[in-house]
C-alpha cells in the first residue's frame, strides 16, 4: 500500500469511527506502529485530525467548562431519550444520588414512582424539581455553589456524603476514551463524583455517543470502575468494544434516527 492509500484509510476509518489506535491501523495495513505515527505526524500537520498518545481523533478531543444553561440546549433530544432509558434502573424505595449536569436534569425529568424514593444530589435543580413530588425525599447536599452548574462542590458536600449509602450514583462527564477514562471539565466536579461513587454500591454513567473519544480538564476515574454506562445507538462499533473489554455493561438507548446538534 502506498502512502497515499495510508492517508486515504486512516481518513476513512477516522470519519467512520472518529477515533483510531495506532495498533490496530498498523495491525488492519500490516506495517509498523512507526509508520503509522509518522503518518499521523503528517495528517496532523494538515489539520486533518489531532494526534494523542497511541491514538488520533477527527478533532480536538479536549473540551472546556461550559456552563449548564448552554449545555442544555446541546443535543437536548438525546439526552431526553438517554435519560428515559436510565430512569428504568432504579428500584421501588430505592435510594439514589444524582450528579449535576444538564444530562441528569433530563434524567431528573423522567423519574417517576408510586413507591417511595430517597434522592440525595448536588444539583440546586434537581433537588427543586424533584422535591415536587411527594414520594421523593430529596437531601440536597451543602457546599459553595458553582455557578457553571448551579450545584455544590467542596469538602462540606464529601463530608455529606460519608454518612451516606445508596444503591447507585447517577452522573455524567465530557469525555470518555479508552487511554484516559472517564473525565469532566474541573478537578472539584471529578473530586466529588469520586466521593458519590464511594457512597454507592453501583455506578451508572449517563453519556451522549458525541462524548466518546473526547477528554476534559480532570480525571474522574478509570473504565473499568463504572458498571453501567447508557449511551446512545450512535455510538461507534470501536467505542463499544474497548467498554466491553473493561467490563462495563453497556445499554444503548434507540433514538431512531434522532439528530445530534
Amino acid at each position: 500500500m502506498s502512502i497515499a492509500e495510508r492517508y486515504k484509510y486512516i481518513q476513512e476509518q477516522l470519519n467512520k469511527h472518529g477515533y483510531i489506535r495506532v495498533a490496530d491501523i498498523a495491525n488492519e495495513l500490516n506495517v509498523t506502529k512507526a509508520t503509522i505515527r509518522k503518518d499521523l505526524r503528517f495528517l496532523e500537520s494538515q489539520k486533518v485530525l489531532y494526534r494523542t498518545h497511541g491514538s488520533a481523533t477527527a478533532a480536538n478531543p479536549h473540551v472546556m467548562d461550559i456552563s449548564v444553561q448552554v449545555k442544555s440546549h446541546i443535543n437536548t433530544e438525546l439526552k431526553r431519550i438517554i435519560a428515559r432509558e436510565a430512569a428504568k434502573l432504579i428500584a421501588d424505595n430505592d435510594s439514589i444520588i444524582v450528579a449535576s449536569g444538564s444530562t441528569l436534569y433530563a434524567f431528573a425529568e423522567q423519574i417517576a414512582t408510586d413507591s417511595h424514593l430517597n434522592v440525595v444530589t448536588p444539583d440546586l435543580r434537581v433537588a427543586v424539581l424533584l422535591n415536587e413530588n411527594e414520594k421523593i425525599d430529596v437531601i440536597q447536599l451543602g457546599g459553595k455553589i458553582y455557578k457553571n452548574t448551579l450545584s455544590v462542590r467542596g469538602e462540606m458536600a464529601a463530608t455529606e456524603l460519608k454518612d451516606i449509602r445508596c444503591s447507585k450514583v447517577f452522573f455524567g462527564s465530557d469525555g470518555i476514551d479508552d487511554e484516559t477514562g472517564i473525565t469532566c471539565s474541573t478537578l472539584e466536579e471529578a473530586r466529588l463524583t469520586n466521593d458519590m461513587m464511594e457512597a454507592a454500591s453501583q455506578t451508572v454513567l449517563l453519556v451522549d455517543s458525541t462524548k466518546f473519544g473526547r477528554r476534559g480538564f480532570a480525571k474522574i476515574c478509570p473504565l473499568d470502575r463504572i458498571d453501567i454506562i447508557v449511551t446512545d445507538d450512535g455510538i461507534s462499533e470501536q467505542a463499544r468494544e474497548y467498554i466491553e473489554e473493561a467490563g462495563v455493561d453497556l445499554i444503548i438507548a434507540k433514538t431512531n434516527g434522532c439528530l445530534i446538534g
